[in-house]
């Protein structure tokens, strides 16, 4: 499959050819929530934490005696029956959130991904992403050639998907609100999701067929 090749004024500047291996596949969209939900939860951190009656200072001594005293038995004044006790079965931080999901599957997930997103035209192709200097102003220049922007707003809405030889881009995307550049062998499914427009630099599209369409295994 063929597809244009842009440069940074936005003229077609060629052709490239394209793995059916990476943007030929099929959309998959229960694979996909999947995938993303599983990595939205391997990145949830267990923050809340209600302490319980052993973490809770004080109630060493038991209050009063066993028998006697006509009142209820107690051996703690921080049993969570009292004001100031602990917590029964409060939230705690050792809760783990993590979700598995295997290599082969996450692979499909993010091929299925960037198949759909090209054929909805939201994945554009470029002879090269190298820029001048690693400078944010020229960069943001040159994408107000490529993404029009809605009124008072700066979120270009951007992943850029570099060769992995081009530093500048990573320093020069660095302070552009809703603007990523990542490695063509470190995707994944929520950052291209998370972007309405991709733009591949040709040289990475060998490394992302070679990274990511191997031992698919997934149909």
């Amino acid at each position: 499959m063929k597809t244009e090749l842009y440069n940074w004024k936005n003229e077609k500047a060629g052709e490239i050819e394209l793995p059916e291996s990476v943007f030929g596949v099929p959309w998959k969209e229960a694979l996909v929530a999947q995938a993303l939900n599983a990595q939205l939860a391997n990145l949830r951190r267990p923050w809340a934490h209600a302490k319980g009656r052993g973490e809770v200072r004080g109630g060493g001594k038991k209050p009063w005696r066993q028998k006697g005293t006509g009142r209820a038995r107690h051996g703690s004044i921080r049993s969570p029956l009292w004001i100031g006790g602990g917590k029964a079965h409060g939230p705690t931080s050792e809760r783990d959130y993590s979700q598995k999901i295997n290599k082969k599957m996450k692979r499909l997930a993010l091929l299925s991904i960037l198949s759909k997103k090209l054929k909805d035209g939201e994945v554009r192709f470029f002879d090269t992403l190298e820029i001048e200097a690693a400078k944010t102003r020229v960069l943001a220049q040159l994408l107000k050639n490529l993404v029009k922007l809605k009124k008072n707003s700066r979120k270009y809405d951007v992943l850029f998907i570099p060769d992995a030889e081009n530093k500048k881009i990573f320093r020069a995307a660095a302070n552009l609100q809703k603007t990523e550049v990542l490695n063509p062998e470190s995707l994944n499914v929520y950052e291209v999701l998370k972007h309405k427009n991709v733009f591949i630099d040709q040289k990475a599209v060998q490394s992302i067929e070679k990274h990511y369409s191997r031992q698919r295994g997934v149909k």
